[in-house]
């Protein structure tokens, strides 16, 4: 019998090997199954819709079990929460009303904690129809049960619409407003879109992680973004339904998503590739409390879940020492809650000792990374922890293995003047103590950190030390001008003399008015970069330390610099620089 060529798998076999297979880059896009009678089933047109916009589709059947939850979203680089029935109100606190359809307990729960566990690992999701609604509940919004008996339309004189058409599903039946300058404006590329329509609830309160992006004309809310700038959009209608007659409307969305699925890939695949550090944090002034490092805690920014899924291998944390009088007495203070805090710090890191462990040297973070444990190294912010003794600096460094000293803090000390000095305290430079301070960290190998100095002790202390300067969080004057970000010329002044600037994420300190967000991050980031040269600049995000910003709000959501720095044409090689390998070049130098 003649093969039919279309029934001749094993020439599609051989094809499939034809050439030399390399790596597959396709992102994988994990879509919610739906749970019938028949099982775990899904509707042809959200993986055909997948498949056009050039994504592999995998279908995630409802389960409890945490573990494979955990391994679904590890294994994929997107998700889709699928429309479906009616979800049970006691997850949202509510008793039903008499107008609830059918639910179904086998997707309820499953889906809110797979959102909610995306939501920290950064994943690009994609709500539709039951999915928005879930997208809402688990981020802290609300739904309607019923429209027809709860909704009441924002203008009397305006009816509710039908909102569960008889219409066969490709086609549209009515319209949604799309909002001016909203991410899904920007996809669709239209203020009105016609949208096919199957629900009887919908989101009420987007709640502080969404906002409403499009409306029905009867008010209704139609779709939700994300207010953090983050890869999140739920949609009321259905927008898989339309391919299945070549209808090319709604396709967008779908690239949209296999495109950020992609930059997601490839995000993470660098953060693999390459050391990422945090030259600064404040974690170690909440450890006097009842704080859980092994676990996500929400009382701080950075704990071992967080520097997990934001893909962060070393947080360099600080003993945070706030400037007081500059009496015996008062130094001594400092120099005991210096001590008190970096032991903390050892404390946190032997409980944590599988996980995590305490880093003095640049080869040593990179064996912990090649083991897949974090590192912490440590330092001091204010130098006012070593009052007027010199060999205060040998003991935090032979005894806790500090890599910087932050010289000053808000506050003129013994050491230098602040970028920010107090009332009756005029700006000023660094003192001869100071240059003492400066060679003998020199000799110990402890990199003299700037941040919070003033630019009169920037330039002191770049002319008095013999190795690099380091500004472990400090931003650019040039696009936010606070006496704490660096000039133009200090940029170059310090690149000049082979040291690094930290750009931060501190909300004072990129922008002086509104909120800043991780776009102003990325901002200052370009402009040191066009100052310095890619060489001399990294990240110090100031977290629990007042840092962090929407898209940076915490080391879960380091991984958002880096797509963005991805979207900005930045290199692997770019990227692993400005991550770490500066930081670590000058901490080498000042060591050796």
């Amino acid at each position: 019998m003649t093969k039919n060529a279309s029934f001749d798998w094993q020439a599609r076999y051989e094809a499939l090997h034809a050439s030399f297979p390399g790596t597959r880059h396709t992102p994988v896009i994990g879509i919610t199954g739906n749970f019938g009678e028949k099982g775990c089933e899904l509707a042809e047109g959200y993986y055909e819709s997948i498949l056009r916009a050039g994504a592999t589709p995998v279908v995630l059947p409802p389960t409890e079990n945490a573990d494979a939850l955990c391994s679904m979203l590890d294994g994929i680089d997107a998700l889709v929460l699928s429309g479906g029935g009616d979800m049970n109100p006691l997850f949202a606190g509510e008793e039903p009303v008499p107008q609830l359809h059918s639910i179904n307990p086998k997707r309820d729960l499953c889906e809110l904690l797979l959102i909610r566990l995306a939501y920290d690992r950064q994943l690009p999701m994609l709500g539709i129809c039951r999915g928005i609604q879930m997208l809402a509940t688990a981020l802290g919004g609300s739904v309607w049960q019923d429209l027809a008996s709860q909704y009441a339309a924002p203008q009397p004189a305006k009816q509710l619409l039908k909102h569960s058409q008889d219409l066969e599903r490709s086609y549209a039946s009515h319209t949604v407003q799309l909002a001016d300058a909203s991410l899904l404006h920007r996809i669709m590329g239209v203020e009105t879109l016609p949208v096919n329509s199957f629900h009887h609830q919908a989101v009420r309160e987007a709640g502080p992680h969404l906002r409403v992006c499009a409306t029905a004309p009867d008010g209704v809310i139609e779709a939700v973004e994300s207010t953090e700038y983050k890869s999140i959009i739920g949609v009321q209608w259905h927008p898989e339904c339309f391919c299945l007659r070549d209808d090319e409307s709604m396709m967008p969305l779908f690239r949209w998503l296999a495109e950020e699925a992609a930059n997601y890939r490839e995000a993470r695949r660098i953060h693999s590739r390459i050391v990422t550090l945090d030259s600064h944090c404040d974690t170690p002034m909440f450890f006097d409390q009842d704080i859980h490092f092994d676990q996500r805690d929400p009382k701080i920014l950075v704990d071992l879940h967080k520097m997990s899924e934001g893909g962060l291998d070393v947080s360099t944390m600080v003993a945070y020492i706030p400037q007081g009088p500059l009496t015996e007495e008062g130094r001594a203070a400092a120099t005991a809650y210096a001590k008190s805090q970096l032991s903390r710090v050892e404390e946190m890191v032997e409980q944590n000792a599988a996980a995590v462990s305490i880093a003095w040297e640049p080869q040593e973070v990179y064996s912990l990374k090649r083991e897949g444990r974090k590192a912490i190294m440590l330092g001091i912010e204010n130098g006012y922890a070593i009052g007027r003794d010199l060999s205060l600096l040998r003991h935090f460094s032979e005894k806790y293995g500090i890599v910087y000293m932050t010289l000053c803090h808000n506050g003129n000390n013994d050491i230098c003047g602040s970028a920010r000095p107090r009332e009756g305290e005029t700006l000023m430079g660094v003192t001869d103590f100071g240059a003492e301070v400066i060679r003998e960290m020199n000799r110990q190998g402890i990199m003299v950190d700037l941040s919070h100095a003033s630019e009169r002790s920037f330039y002191d202390a770049l002319d008095i030390s013999q190795t690099p300067i380091v500004c472990s969080h400090s931003s650019s004057r040039a696009l936010c001008d606070h006496p704490r970000n660096l000039t133009d010329d200090q940029l170059k002044a310090l690149a000049a003399k082979g040291g690094v600037a930290q750009v931060t994420f501190y909300n004072g300190f990129l922008r002086t008015d509104g909120q800043a967000t991780i776009l102003d991050a990325v901002a200052h980031l370009n402009h040191m970069v066009k100052v310095m040269g890619i060489e001399h600049v990294g990240i110090g995000t100031d977290f629990d330390g007042d840092g962090g910003v929407p898209g940076l709000a915490n080391a879960s959501e380091l991984i958002n610099f880096t797509r963005r720095l991805l979207r900005e044409r930045y290199s692997e090689d770019d990227l692993r620089l400005i991550w770490g390998a500066n930081w670590l070049r000058v901490m080498e130098k000042c060591q050796r």
